[in-house]
């Protein structure tokens, strides 16, 4: 009985430590389709953490995200995406292509594309997506080639790094 009184304290103690010193992540996959010579880019933010930021940088205090007025949300996110989100392969800058976007429970998912991509080795992520708002903010990033998963784990101090891939 006190064994299990002191687990539900533990669990108990660690929920309310997560609500009140919530957990600034967000979670980008990048896989390389081989057959469509295309980098496919899912990137999953918390909807109250772009709230938070997009109400910062246009400053529009009362902007509800999920109903935003005078300009679609994907019109919106567009240029934040572009500027905050950045890929190279082998140190070649590379055009990503916003496709969309979707609510899944509490965090967005936007779709972005780098098309014509050519054999690489080396590929190089800046996401500082959120840093500006939360000073915590991890944003990890999987890059999946040929069924091998690395991954990065980008913070304020360190908004970008390398992976190398054996493509070639």
């Amino acid at each position: 009985m006190i064994v299990s009184f002191s687990v539900l304290s533990f669990v108990q103690s660690l929920a309310l430590t997560v609500m009140l010193h919530p957990l600034h992540v967000s979670v980008t996959e990048v896989e390389y389709d081989e057959k469509d010579k295309a980098l496919e880019i899912m990137m999953r933010v918390f909807v109250d953490d772009l709230e938070l930021t997009m109400r910062n940088k246009l400053n529009q205090p009362e902007l509800d995200i999920t109903e935003p007025k005078g300009m679609t949300l994907d019109q919106m996110v567009l240029p934040y995406i572009t500027e905050h989100f950045k890929l190279s392969l082998d140190n070649k800058v590379q055009k990503i292509h916003y496709l969309g976007h979707e609510k899944e429970g509490e965090a967005f998912i936007f779709f972005i594309e780098v098309q014509n991509v050519k054999k690489w080795k080396s590929i190089q992520v800046m996401n500082d997506i959120i840093m500006e708002i939360h000073e915590d903010q991890s944003n990890l990033v999987h890059v999946t080639v040929k069924g091998k998963v690395r991954s990065l784990r980008l913070t304020k101090s360190k908004s970008q790094d390398v992976l190398t891939f054996d493509t070639k």
